[in-house]
């Protein structure tokens, strides 16, 4: 068993920060919590089968029109959201 923290587990298999974090919280992922020089920090618990596990997590090959319709259903939807702010900036 090794302990890595949430950075470095996160540098380690290309995750983002706030990815590993919300894992933790879920409990996907075995963590404790040490105190040092007063402050308290996480450590990720790396086990040989959570490991395996992790890295065996296929991805999904997604072909370039289903990605292209994606974004652009995400696209309006950001443009929708924006609409609302600018109508709720000019109401105030």
């Amino acid at each position: 068993m090794k302990q890595v923290t949430l950075r470095a587990y996160a540098q380690m298999y290309k995750l983002s920060y706030f990815k590993v974090m919300k894992m933790v919280r879920n409990q996907e992922l075995k963590s404790i919590s040490v105190e040092e020089n007063g402050k308290e920090v996480e450590y990720v618990v790396i086990d040989e089968v959570q490991n395996k596990k992790v890295e065996e997590a296929p991805l999904k090959p997604i072909s370039l029109k289903e990605e292209n319709k994606m974004l652009k259903k995400e696209v309006l939807r950001l443009k929708v959201e924006l609409e609302k702010c600018n109508k709720r900036t000019i109401l105030a």
